[in-house]
């Protein structure tokens, strides 16, 4: 049979090697294992790229020649065995290539979301950073211009420097908005402006207690060190991070008890979000794009996180931020 009608016409050419071998078991015994190859190969092919029943049902009449049909019944046996085994051989490499081709298509869309998670993340950064970068830009471009129109006997070159600093201010501010305008396009998101001030620290207390009354569960926030204002870029970055590891904590631990402590220090603002619910067998569920955003944002500042499952159970999270050195240290709860 030729090998073209094997691969093309898998079921036909299996029928037709299958039909024959049974005609010719009785008459011809032993001498039909000539032929066998050919049976074999068909079935084998079947399983592998035809349908599946037909591929499981042709290697039954054999069963039933060898149980009940005339002829060298070792001989009959030995093409049973031999016809099952190539059916089941071509099922089995189908279903194994199957399951790799699954499998790389879970993985490849799960990178693909991920990837645009990301991308969605970056692009929320972006445009918080955006609002804090431009309002440090547009007091230089305003003190500049005032300095420029207020200060007396300002000498004709510096009046020129000042003018040129704020139009170099200017010029950033415009470019800034083009900046964040690809990584909108990029990340797919609206181009509509957040008009909404930024958050920061003065807004940590409300976020604990919209988290406690969401989840009824204990949350505290605990502030050690004397409290002042940080620049507001490092302020964004500790709320943001606090917003998302208290989303993570519902979503991994409900019910679990979560300590959100911020502690001043003079290296700068240490932050830890830790949870009391089971640790150690929930952590690689911790391995989103969550965790991903979180260290990236503190990245962005200077800074470091580190997370994983606390001593004495539960999960934890660390973050050190830049910040101006502070004096000593003192203790309240929320």
């Amino acid at each position: 049979m030729p090998l073209a009608v094997i691969r093309t016409q898998p079921f036909w050419a299996a029928v037709v090697a299958s039909t024959s071998m049974l005609l010719a078991l009785a008459p011809y015994g032993l001498f039909l294992l000539a032929g066998l190859p050919a049976l074999l190969l068909c079935l084998y092919v079947q399983g592998l790229r035809g349908p599946r029943l037909p591929a499981a049902l042709l290697p039954l009449p054999f069963l039933g020649y060898a149980v009940a049909g005339p002829g060298d019944r070792p001989v009959t046996v030995l093409v049973c065995l031999a016809a099952l085994a190539a059916a089941a051989t071509g099922l089995t490499r189908r279903a194994l290539a199957e399951a790799r081709a699954h499998s790389a298509t879970e993985r490849a869309i799960a990178e693909t979301l991920q990837e645009h998670a990301a991308r969605g993340e970056r692009a929320r950064i972006a445009r918080e950073l955006h609002d804090v970068v431009a309002h440090h830009i547009s007091m230089i471009a305003v003190q500049a211009e005032t300095a420029r129109l207020t200060t007396e006997g300002m000498p004709p070159a510096g009046a020129e420097r000042l003018l040129a600093i704020g139009d170099t201010a200017r010029t950033a501010l415009t470019e800034m908005r083009r900046l964040l305008g690809v990584l909108r396009e990029d990340a797919g998101t609206p181009a509509a402006p957040q008009r909404r001030p930024q958050p920061g620290l003065q807004q940590l207390a409300e976020l604990v207690d919209e988290a406690r009354e969401a989840s009824a569960a204990a949350t505290r926030l605990i502030v050690s060190g004397p409290v002042r204002p940080l620049d507001q870029g490092v302020e964004l970055t500790a709320y943001r991070i606090v917003q998302e590891a208290l989303t993570n904590a519902r979503r991994h631990a409900p019910g679990a008890a979560v300590d959100v402590a911020l502690r001043y220090t003079p290296q700068g603002l240490h932050l830890s979000v830790r949870d009391n619910g089971p640790g150690p067998a929930r952590a690689p569920a911790r391995t989103g794009h969550g965790l991903t955003g979180m260290r990236e944002r503190a990245a962005m500042v200077g800074g470091e996180l580190s997370s994983g499952p606390a001593p004495g159970g539960g999960f934890r999270i660390e973050v050190l931020l830049p910040a101006p050195a502070a004096d000593s240290p003192q203790e309240t709860a929320v």
